[in-house]
């Protein structure tokens, strides 16, 4: 029988709270799709946080990818982060806090971490938030670094998994999306793709399935119940995917550093990638 773990990249507010004042630790807000103007950050954060537009930090300026080694070396030397910098995430929504600790994990920076519940979880326990934006780091040196090639998978190797009994393609999505009803998730707009459906023969774990109401993560056994029940065991390969991967990365946490599973990768073209490609299958 599996043991439970705590996982040292999954920290808690308290944890958080009481290294507030520590400068080898920054604490980042990343304000994902509908925050572009920063509002909630705006409105109140946790004390001394910085924020960053997902896009304009996690993403190639020009090619739908990530950025080059050398530019994430320059970003986080600008940015007062060193190589020896631990940096915890929180998102506004919640999933693209971690989509930015899976982003930096990719590009090879590892010592990151995922604030639990993110503001929601802070408020909840009743700790303050703050208006003030701190003083931007002074920039520090950052060397090249190599990506981590194998928490990742692309459309060619997607395609080329259809069918395999050791593959299991988990689909993040609301039901809305999944039963291709809509390709934006409720409450958003219907766009990001000119097919609807899903990758054929993809298994639905709506990404909040995993988290509790505060959006910190459920315990690590309600974690791999979820997995089993919907046929993810710990003997497949498993490809996480959503709309454009953010919530792909919410399973791809819980299940690489809470469910304790180690052959996990995220489709990060994910279905906005897959419902505009010419002659793929889409199922419904």
């Amino acid at each position: 029988m599996m043991t439970e773990r705590a996982s040292p990249a999954l920290v808690s507010p308290a944890w958080v709270e009481s290294r507030l004042r520590d400068p080898c630790v920054r604490l980042i807000e990343i304000a994902g799709l509908g925050q572009e103007q920063m509002q909630s950050y705006a409105a109140g954060h946790v004390p001394g946080a910085t924020c960053w537009e997902w896009k304009h930090m996690l993403w190639d300026t020009h090619a739908r990818d990530f950025p080059s080694p050398d530019v994430f070396a320059t970003r986080l030397g600008d940015a007062g982060i060193s190589r020896h910098t631990t940096v915890v995430f929180y998102g506004e929504p919640v999933q693209f806090g971690i989509y930015a600790w899976w982003t930096f994990r990719y590009c090879g920076h590892t010592d990151v971490k995922v604030l639990d519940g993110g503001r929601h979880r802070w408020a909840a326990e009743g700790r303050a938030l703050s208006t003030d934006t701190p003083v931007p780091m002074q920039a520090v040196a950052y060397p090249l670094v190599e990506r981590n090639e194998s928490m990742r998978i692309g459309r060619d190797a997607v395609l080329a998994a259809l069918g395999d009994v050791n593959q299991v393609i988990l689909d993040g999505r609301s039901p809305e999306e999944f039963n291709g009803h809509r390709v934006g998730a409720p409450g958003n707009p219907d766009t990001g793709a000119l097919r609807y459906g899903r990758i054929p023969g993809a298994r639905h774990l709506m990404f909040e399935a995993l988290l509790n109401a505060d959006k910190s993560f459920k315990p690590a056994a309600q974690i791999r119940a979820a997995l089993d029940a919907v046929g993810a065991t710990e003997n497949h390969d498993i490809i996480t995917y959503c709309r454009m991967s953010h919530r792909a990365t919410v399973l791809y946490f819980a299940l690489t550093e809470l469910a304790g599973r180690s052959r996990v990768r995220v489709y990060d073209g994910s279905w906005t990638e897959w419902g505009n490609l010419v002659g793929v299958p889409v199922e419904r």
